[in-house]
């Protein structure tokens, strides 16, 4: 929700725990919302486990969004709605929502196919992927800086697939999935952010996005079920999805695009360097997943990667 940053369009909720827009108060809520993910994303490793991906992506979506616009549609808590001209509504249905649609289908299935550590540590590329998408490349020292952090992003990937590609266990599917997810993260916050310069607030941009994106995937989805057959229905599947719903997708999704609205995109995904620690914490935890050697030494060089891409604007920030 529109909790520690105001918009312009406060409520009771979003004066009630900072009084103004303060950068601490926008980093503390994306710590939350990074600490928030990571049990998601242990959560969904969980659940694809037992139930197909575009299921657990459109019902996540769909009960996200729906509450979230309900929430602005017949409360004040997250301040006015906006009114929708038809570029912003056609930005909603083809930029935000079938982004947001492509990236929960990869991200889901990524975590099919290769471990939650693995999934989290590519997400930590994102940063990388947002410099990159923010300037062409050119012959200035700057763009070798950022394509130099780009190639210590990659070496990370190749030591994190290293030691199953030599025991011939390395599922390429999803580790090729696994970085397509950074890349599509990245570029649907960048769509967010343009919506939000069009002056929709952050509770506004998720809201509409989620709905969007979970109608996109609902017809491939009755076609995964009907192929399927029917789910497996137990209460842990089912309190896992709710989290997912109220906190991975209604509070995290709003303090996301909160703090996408008031900094730049790359700013913003420098707390995507904790991601992976905070899902493998959970994942250790919950799932038995163990810190191993290469997964340090592959986080070294992803962050170092993001590190140098980010230098610059860090000074200039």
């Amino acid at each position: 929700m529109e909790f520690p940053v105001a918009l312009g369009r406060s409520g009771p909720l979003t004066g009630a725990v900072f009084a103004k827009k303060s950068n601490a108060g926008i980093g503390f809520t994306l710590f939350l919302t990074v600490a928030f993910w990571g049990g998601n994303n242990v959560g969904t490793k969980y659940l694809v486990r037992d139930w197909p991906p575009l299921f657990i992506g459109c019902t996540r979506l769909l009960g996200a969004g729906l509450i979230l616009a309900a929430i602005l549609r017949w409360t004040d808590w997250l301040g006015a709605r906006s009114p929708h001209s038809p570029a912003i509504r056609r930005g909603l249905w083809w930029q935000g929502g079938l982004s947001l649609a492509l990236y929960i289908f990869i991200f889901n299935s990524a975590l099919q196919q290769t471990t939650a550590g693995h999934v989290a540590l590519y997400l930590g590329i994102a940063p990388i992927w947002a410099l990159l998408l923010e300037e062409r490349p050119a012959w200035t020292r700057q763009s070798l800086r950022r394509y130099g952090a780009a190639g210590l992003a990659v070496l990370g990937v190749v030591v994190l697939c290293l030691p199953k590609w030599r025991t011939g266990e390395l599922h390429w599917s999803g580790e090729l999935l696994g970085v397509a997810t950074g890349f599509f993260w990245t570029y649907y916050s960048r769509q967010c952010r343009k919506l939000a310069a069009g002056g929709l607030s952050g509770a506004e941009v998720s809201a509409e996005t989620m709905c969007r994106a979970g109608l996109w995937l609902l017809p491939p989805t009755v076609l995964e079920v009907v192929r399927r057959g029917a789910l497996v229905w137990r209460w842990d599947l089912v309190g896992i999805q709710v989290y997912g719903i109220l906190v991975g997708g209604v509070i995290c999704y709003a303090l996301w695009n909160n703090g996408l609205r008031h900094w730049p995109t790359s700013r913003v995904f420098l707390f995507n360097n904790l991601i992976p620690l905070a899902t493998m914490t959970w994942a250790w935890i919950f799932l038995g997943e163990p810190f191993t050697g290469t997964f340090w030494v592959a986080t070294g060089l992803i962050m170092s990667g993001v590190a140098l891409g980010q230098a610059r604007f860090v000074t200039q920030k």
